[in-house]
């Protein structure tokens, strides 16, 4: 309520406006009737309010992540659905504490300590955080000021999750110095030495990677083993995280593993890791898709997301389903188009690739030009698609600087 209350006051006093969303995750039953209070009380402010819905089941492992997927998936969809580059979300002050307790408690190293970053880019929208570096009572205040009513969600009383167990630790550790300032203060220099390394990140993936729009990534090993290995193995995790459409860095250890064999120069039978496949292939490293990951299939019409990587847009009635070409995909789109056979694009690449397929017919490979027994120039094919998985290769960087954040070049 007071990021709304403050961002609507900061958007029109530059002549714009700010939109309210307030998802019901439809956990709890009175979810609803919280939604609409709280929509009602947004419209006595004078704030414009959406209300989105939740009408998938959330599961009953761990339903604080899941319902946080469900959040930000209705967020994000809502944004792009309206053009709207920009969310911002209220985590506070006390919000940091806690994400560095946590992950002091996973034994989590310098990115972990760094907690939630201000500003964070997906592949769809920019999240920001402005409230990250304000305590709670503050926040309470302003709602004060502005006469304005919340809703406390009971959630945050429950034991049964850690961040709530973390959060009744608050007054001893705060007690002993760990403050919760002080937590958030270490937060922001992890975060300025995370920054540091990602620059170097970005240096070493600018000289030796290459992305290709059909989803891999070619490599030049020899670069990436004359760097520090702690940046290797950062270019490692930001080149599995990026073909393999993760929005999570891969284990350490298995990432030592990884390197340890670009290390030995052992040639053939290549590793898999986080969803991908990493192969020698000349003097070249390819990283691509592991085709027995992608499994989802979705009904092939409208605009659509294919195995978190590739956005697909087709037409508004259903043509059938989108799943990976595989090799008997492949088989069908060379006995339509001979041609095809004479293509350079390695095996491990084209398998996993998004095919439309109707009653176990290939109909459709839009990254081959493939339409039916037509072969198009790719620009031209009624089907288009893009390689836009939610983590980019090298994420933009933002740095603070007197006190604002900006776009590290």
């Amino acid at each position: 309520m007071a990021l709304t209350l403050l961002a609507d006051g900061w958007a029109r006093a530059q002549g714009g406006r700010a939109t309210a969303l307030v998802v019901d995750h439809g956990i709890r039953t009175n979810s609803r009737k919280e939604a609409e209070t709280v929509a009602g009380e947004l419209k006595r402010c004078g704030v414009s309010c959406e209300v989105l819905r939740n009408t998938d089941a959330i599961g009953s492992g761990d339903i604080q992540a899941a319902a946080r997927h469900v959040r930000y998936a209705l967020l994000q969809d809502w944004c792009v659905a309206n053009g709207v580059l920009h969310l911002a979300v209220a985590h506070h002050q006390e919000d940091q504490a806690e994400t560095v307790l946590l992950r002091l408690a996973r034994g989590s190293g310098n990115d972990g300590l760094a907690a939630m970053a201000p500003i964070a880019e997906t592949s769809r929208i920019r999240i920001l955080r402005p409230l990250l570096n304000v305590p709670q009572a503050r926040l309470r205040a302003t709602l004060a000021h502005f006469k304005a009513k919340h809703v406390e969600d009971p959630s945050n009383d429950d034991a049964h999750f850690a961040r709530v167990r973390m959060r009744a630790l608050a007054p001893s550790l705060a007690a002993e110095g760990l403050t919760a300032q002080r937590l958030a203060e270490t937060a922001s220099r992890m975060a300025r030495a995370r920054n540091a390394l990602e620059n170097d990140v970005a240096t070493t993936l600018g000289r030796a990677a290459t992305v290709d729009p059909l989803g891999y990534c070619r490599v030049d090993p020899g670069y990436l083993l004359q760097v520090p290995e702690e940046t290797a193995l950062r270019a490692l995790a930001r080149l599995l995280m990026c073909v393999g459409g993760n929005a999570y860095t891969p284990r350490l250890a298995r990432l030592e593993r990884l390197h340890e064999w670009l290390q030995s120069g052992a040639e053939g039978g290549g590793r898999t890791l986080a969803g991908c496949k990493a192969m020698r292939r000349g003097d070249e490293l390819l990283v691509c898709r592991e085709a027995s990951a992608a499994i989802e299939v979705l009904p092939a019409r409208g605009e659509l997301v294919w195995d978190g990587r590739f956005r697909l847009r087709l037409g508004a009635r259903r043509i059938g389903e989108v799943r990976r070409l595989g090799s008997e995909g492949w088989r069908q789109a060379t006995d339509l188009a001979p041609a095809l056979r004479k293509s350079s694009l390695p095996a491990a690449v084209r398998t996993a690739l998004p095919a439309i397929w109707k009653n176990g017919s290939l109909r459709s490979v839009p990254h081959l030009g493939l339409l039916g027994k037509r072969r198009l120039r790719v620009s031209h094919h009624p089907h288009q698609v893009a390689f836009m998985p939610p983590r980019p290769l090298v994420p933009a960087r933002f740095t603070l600087q007197k006190g604002r954040y900006t776009l590290s070049k």
